[in-house]
């Protein structure tokens, strides 16, 4: 009976360990990245630095977010209880599809991240693709669910209440479709094997920031059903 081959999946490539320095004085990928700051693998101590900055750029930027959408929340919850204009409607049901499509791309991304640490570059890349189409798909069905609402006549100047749920949804929209670029870019680099330890620094950053922009609507849903 003849045997059945396999091909395991390839490994994300890393920088080969250089020679020593004619004087004695060993180099190996810790003197290859001081030198030029863009080798190493994903596990180097240069790599990890990269990774903190991304990070912490990451997270700087996710506070001026949040103080934005904290003073939109301020200002729904003041703006609710004046006067009795203030009138209730009940949300496009997409938006259940569109939390759960975004709590899924959540999930892929952390398999990207898994994939990436365990040298997979395949799968690396099939669920950075994922994260990408969901991401998609999350931003077509808030299209949507305004659709739904203006075939209801609710407009952006209908009430106060759908001014903010205009605001808030389209608000979040266009930061998740910034970190879609961002993720795009990622998977640019990815195809293009760009070398350690940028590449793992820029798919940490992306992870990081879509993790926050799913927290964000998860927040803002849950806001929307209790004051819309």
């Amino acid at each position: 009976m003849a045997s059945v081959v396999t091909t395991p999946e390839p490994r994300l490539r890393t920088p080969t360990q250089s020679p020593p320095l004619a004087d004695g004085h060993g180099t190996g990928n810790g003197g290859a990245r001081a030198r030029d700051g863009d080798g190493g693998g994903p596990h180097g101590s240069n790599s990890a630095a990269a990774v903190e900055r991304y990070k912490l750029g990451v997270k700087v930027g996710s506070g001026g977010i949040v103080m934005v959408f904290a003073a939109f929340t301020s200002a729904l919850v003041v703006r609710s209880g004046l006067g009795g204009d203030w009138k209730a409607f009940d949300l496009p049901a997409v938006l259940w599809l569109s939390t759960a499509v975004l709590l899924l791309s959540s999930i892929s991304i952390e398999k990207a991240k898994r994939a990436m640490r365990d040298g997979l570059e395949v799968g690396l890349q099939r669920w950075l693709n994922v994260t990408a189409i969901l991401g998609a798909v999350f931003l077509v069905t808030q299209l949507v669910g305004w659709q739904q609402l203006t075939d209801r006549g609710i407009y952006v100047a209908t009430n106060p209440s759908s001014s903010f749920f205009y605001v808030l949804t389209a608000g979040h929209g266009l930061h998740l479709f910034g970190g879609l670029l961002a993720l795009t870019y990622v998977v640019f680099r990815v195809w293009r094997a760009t070398p350690w330890p940028t590449k793992e620094a820029a798919i940490e950053g992306a992870a990081l920031y879509w993790h926050f922009m799913d927290g964000l609507w998860v927040y803002l849903f849950v806001l929307l059903l209790v004051w819309r």
